[in-house]
């Protein structure tokens, strides 16, 4: 390769580098790294953290879900089922709350049809791999009690607290339909 191009192709990289760096539009890395704790830096005087909205932050977290449930909410026939204009989802909430941290096995009927698709679970990462905490479970479902037409009161962070403290000791594996309905 002639010394000309390597130079010429070095200078392009060196130069839209620059441009890149002084054009980011004040990006951050850490605005989208999982791992980092706003809360934590407003605690440590980090300056004044901007309040999450749970709408926007739920939109987010839902990609996760939408795998299964789909982006409209609608779920895949016989398998999993919908979230939207499902009693499940704006019935109960701690309900919702006990599937989404522990996750659901067996067949369940929504909206009269029967699904039996495995809903992981998102609140502790010896069953599913995932670790979702306290604040992402309320926002995601926050989100889906709002969306597609469905009309409930948003979940709060500290009832999501209370709920994942209750069942912390004695429930090691996912709920079925059936236990859930049990509960008053």
């Amino acid at each position: 390769m002639p010394l000309f191009i390597l130079g010429f192709v070095s200078a392009v990289i060196f130069i839209v580098s620059i441009y890149f760096v002084h054009n980011r539009a004040g990006f951050d890395p850490l605005a989208y790294d999982e791992r980092f704790d706003t809360a934590m830096l407003a605690k440590a005087g980090g300056g004044g953290a901007a309040a999450v909205d749970p709408l926007v932050a739920g939109k987010r977290l839902y990609n996760t879900c939408a795998t299964c449930h789909q982006l409209s909410g609608q779920g895949v026939a016989g398998v999993y089922p919908p979230l939207a204009g499902s009693e499940w989802v704006t019935g109960s909430e701690e309900r919702l709350i006990r599937i989404l941290v522990h996750g659901l096995n067996g067949p369940v009927t929504v909206k009269g049809n029967t699904y039996n698709g495995a809903m992981p679970a998102f609140g502790n990462v010896a069953e599913s791999g995932y670790k979702w905490s306290d604040d992402k479970i309320a926002h995601v479902l926050t989100y889906i009690r709002h969306e597609w037409g469905n009309n409930a009161p948003a979940v709060t962070v500290e009832k999501v607290k209370e709920v994942r403290t209750q069942t912390a000791v004695d429930r090691k594996k996912p709920w079925t339909a059936a236990e859930l309905e049990a509960i008053p």
